[in-house]
């Protein structure tokens, strides 16, 4: 069985024992649990698509990995150039996202 649910704005899918990277939730710490109550559709042997949302269905999971300071896991380094032809003007910018590492336990229905 697997879910499709909406967090952060995004939808995953998700099925029981995933490891999920999702948007940093400051407010939970590791070990917390996390319900997630926007489940777009189950799939499975009797798939459920919701309008917009499937009825009395949550998926549950916990909080694996908050980083080291408990600010979020730090993601990959995205490097945006830019820059104008002709004209002299460059300039190099580097982000890196925060995330929160959730493990899906259950999908309740």
């Amino acid at each position: 069985m697997y879910a499709i649910i909406v967090t952060g704005g995004k939808q995953y899918k998700v099925a029981q024992g995933d490891k999920l990277r999702i948007d940093l939730m400051r407010e939970k710490s590791k070990g917390d649990t996390v319900e997630f109550n926007q489940v777009l559709m189950l799939g499975g042997e009797t798939p459920q698509v919701g309008k917009p949302t499937v009825a009395n269905a949550k998926v549950m999971a916990t909080v694996t990995d908050m980083g080291e300071d408990g600010e979020g896991v730090k993601g990959d380094k995205i490097k945006v150039f830019k820059k104008k032809r002709r004209k002299g003007y460059h300039k190099m910018i580097g982000h890196r996202q925060r995330y929160t590492e959730v493990r899906i336990e259950s999908i309740q229905a």
